[in-house]
């Protein structure tokens, strides 16, 4: 009896929880949504996670940032040794001419920086009475603005062009470490080249057992590559345009600032108001608040045509980035890697998503909210065609009313 109690007794028990534990949502389909177990213990494990990465990153930034430059480079000109390959060039013979030309083109950024740096320091001497006297003019309309002298006179002591010139002597003397990072670019470059002849074959053999990993890892590289290769043509452009423009306007150091715009159209959202800061200042210091203007109108021409109008046409859905999250990235990635990860902030920011999203089938929902907004313009271009239908057939009914009336 005792034995056959003690099943009911079970049994009536769990009777008891299934009466008291919370009904399980049902969708319309009558399918229970599964709900992870421990979900927030998991969405703490991973922002940890996130965190110790970060600060990982951090630590070796001086490593990180040049080996990823020399990735996004190998991705790039991955298309030129393919094409010299198809075309019957040995192998060897096509990654070291690939290898070449990138260093041609490095060779010749680094002494157009040069030039630059040279040019600056001797704009500075130039005009550093007219600097101070605009020191003093920004310091008489903070005073009449209600900032007290004491801050006001703290400011201008501060600042010091002179120390302009230090601080590019600096960089220009520190030549040392340029080149160890060039060291590691070039000789990452070169294992990567010679790695990458092998990698169409890795995806091939990759794509029946991982075939979603092959699938992202190849669309990252072409994304990747298509908006570098654009964005790097669309700047030269945009930086010669400018740098014309500021000739004919004769703003002081044209170069320096067409070369900083090229730079500056790498990073986005926040390169063009960091590009057009030293044109301004010069400008209106040589041609007063006309020339001011000019700048500002040749800029924003320049580049809303060429940012806003060209490049997401010819980049197109490469990116899929939504404006907040490529903003953020900029500034996420230049504080753990430097300047030089607000310029890397697309690729980089691109690989997580690659690793985190597109390679795992339960997280595509995500994509949408990054910025993959194909779908959702449908649906809204769709919507407002219903609405504006609507809108239409009320204004019809309202003015048969009116006839009848």
């Amino acid at each position: 009896m005792k034995g056959s109690d003690r099943p009911r007794r079970f049994r009536g028990l769990r009777g008891a929880a299934d009466r008291t534990a919370p009904a399980e949502p049902v969708t319309a389909e009558g399918v229970v949504p599964s709900v992870p177990v421990h979900r927030n213990a998991f969405i703490l494990m991973g922002v940890g996670g996130a965190v110790l990465g970060a600060f990982g990153l951090a630590a070796i930034s001086g490593i990180f940032a040049p080996v990823f430059f020399a990735v996004v480079l190998t991705i790039c000109v991955h298309p030129l040794r393919a094409a010299l390959e198809r075309r019957g060039v040995p192998r060897g013979i096509a990654t070291g001419s690939v290898i070449l030309a990138v260093l041609l083109l490095l060779l010749a950024f680094g002494y157009a920086v040069l030039v630059a740096f040279g040019q600056f320091g001797q704009l500075i001497p130039q005009f550093e009475p007219e600097l101070q006297a605009w020191i003093g003019d920004v310091a008489s309309w903070l005073t009449s603005i209600g900032i007290t002298a004491d801050q006001v006179a703290a400011i201008g002591d501060s600042f010091d062009p002179s120390a302009l010139i230090g601080f590019v002597g600096g960089l220009v003397g520190g030549l040392t470490g340029w080149i160890s990072l060039l060291v590691i670019i070039l000789t990452m470059l070169l294992l990567m080249a010679m790695d990458a002849a092998y990698l169409p074959t890795l995806l091939t053999q990759l794509r029946p057992d991982r075939p979603l990993v092959s699938t992202a890892l190849s669309a990252y590289a072409s994304g990747v590559r298509r908006y570098m290769v654009v964005t790097t043509l669309l700047g030269l452009a945009q930086g010669v345009l400018n740098w014309v423009a500021l000739v004919l306007l004769g703003v002081p150091g044209a170069f320096i600032w067409g070369l900083l715009s090229f730079l500056c159209s790498f990073i986005p959202n926040v390169g063009y108001f960091i590009a057009i800061v030293p044109p301004l200042v010069f400008g209106g210091l040589v041609g007063g608040w006309p020339t001011v203007i000019a700048v500002i109108i040749v800029y924003g021409i320049v580049n809303a045509g060429v940012q806003s109008v060209v490049q997401p046409r010819v980049v197109g859905n490469a990116v899929a980035l939504s404006q907040s999250i490529t903003f953020f990235s900029v500034l996420f990635w230049a504080i753990i890697i430097g300047p030089v990860g607000a310029i890397l902030a697309i690729p980089l920011t691109l690989l997580v998503r690659t690793i985190f999203v597109d390679t795992n089938p339960s997280m595509r929902w995500v994509r949408p909210l990054l910025g993959d907004l194909d779908e959702a313009k449908e649906s809204m271009s769709a919507s407002d065609a219903e609405l504006k239908a609507a809108r239409a057939a009320r204004r019809a009914e309202r003015s048969r009313a009116s006839r009848s009336a």
